[in-house]
């Protein structure tokens, strides 16, 4: 049977349903948290059509994520390609690369990558029956009935689900899939037993990817103070590329009266990173692919949000993700390093972080009792 939306009664299937879908690719090639934000997308997409084989083409490290979303049945890993900034292209991997697509014989592509001006064209050389994409004003559309003007304003769920909307696609939810196993619990119980031990403990995660999205280590260690006068534990987290944040804290620490912390940064692995988000009693971070992890598993969280768009990118539970941030003419940050005073990290104070973590403890809004 051909695997199609579910149209009322009353409508026709479009032309572009006249054949069946069989093999659908969708192209988000970006991090941890924007492949997250797309996992509502994906559901509908799936809903709509359960026989279709879809495809992620994304960043290689997505595919470990891609193998356990129920909404993907396979992966292809992208190798960057002139003007994506978010991985070097591998020049010499992209001949095979685009043969590999025109010999699937995409009967649907799906552009959730952004606005399109370098994604789409990109795309039509694949050679599918059909694109869907969004575009930007003046950009290419490969495909105007199946292409949605890139949303200017709202939450990425939402706007990722626009084009879903655009196919016909019933939503599904705006929850994010994070699937866990009890494997995961069992790694993480093996590389650090207290997270089970029944101690109360927090996630503290100083990194982010740019310098331009980090508060200052300074003032993750009075958090971090501050959390384990009240009683908590203090754990860690982060990539081995951020390991000397995590010594920098560390240090900033050692002169202090609560002992020592837990320092996890680098030694997790995804799967393991989320076994432990899901013990946490909260997380304290910068907006960064924690904050999408801890609100799959609705693990509460305190952030402090430098440079990012906060309407596009916050949890959309706000009464159990608290998010910090500053107004600045420069947000939302274009720059790898903030060229100027980091006005939109530095305005945020440790005590009003401190008032957020009290309050979360107070209304009880944590996933463990």
């Amino acid at each position: 049977m051909r695997a199609a939306p579910r149209w009322n009664d009353s409508e026709q299937a479009p032309p572009w349903l006249a054949e069946p879908m069989r093999r659908i690719a969708v192209f988000r090639a970006l991090m941890l948290g924007d492949l997250l934000c797309a996992t509502p997308a994906l559901r509908a997409l799936k809903g709509a059509f359960p026989s279709a084989e879809i495809t992620l083409v994304g960043l290689p490290w997505a595919r470990e994520l891609a193998a356990r979303l129920p909404s993907v049945d396979a992966f292809e890993a992208f190798p960057g390609w002139p003007g994506l900034p978010e991985q070097a292209c591998e020049l010499a991997a992209l001949p095979d690369f685009l043969a590999r697509m025109q010999a699937r014989r995409w009967d649907l592509l799906v552009q959730m990558h952004g606005s399109g001006g370098i994604t789409n064209p990109l795309l039509a050389s694949f050679g599918a029956r059909h694109v869907a994409c969004f575009f930007d004003t003046g950009g290419f559309v490969p495909e105007p009935e199946l292409a949605v003007p890139w949303p200017r304003e709202g939450h990425e769920i939402e706007r990722l689900l626009q084009l879903t909307d655009r196919l016909g696609a019933p939503r599904l939810g705006t929850a994010l899939d994070f699937p866990l196993c009890d494997a995961d619990r069992t790694e993480l119980a093996a590389l650090w037993p207290g997270a089970y031990a029944g101690r109360p403990f927090v996630c503290l995660h100083p990194g982010a990817q740019l310098p331009s999205r980090r508060w200052p280590v300074e003032r993750f260690a009075e958090v971090a103070e501050a959390l384990r006068r009240r009683g908590f534990e203090v754990v860690l987290t982060g990539t081995a590329a951020e390991a000397a944040l995590g010594a920098r804290l560390e240090a900033a620490l050692a002169t202090r009266p609560h002992g020592p912390v837990v320092n996890l940064i680098g030694r997790t692995s995804l799967w393991t990173l989320g076994a432990l988000v899901e013990r946490a009693r909260f997380v304290v971070c910068n907006d960064t692919g924690i904050v999408h992890v801890a609100a799959a598993l609705g693990t509460p969280t305190v952030v402090v949000s430098a440079g990012s768009d906060v309407p596009r990118w916050a949890p959309l539970d706000a009464r159990r993700h608290r998010v910090l941030w500053q107004a600045t003419p420069c947000r939302p940050c274009q720059h790898h390093a903030c060229p100027y005073e980091h006005g939109c990290a530095t305005a945020i104070d440790p005590a009003a972080v401190i008032d957020e973590v009290r309050a979360l403890t107070m209304a009880g809004e944590r996933l463990h009792a």
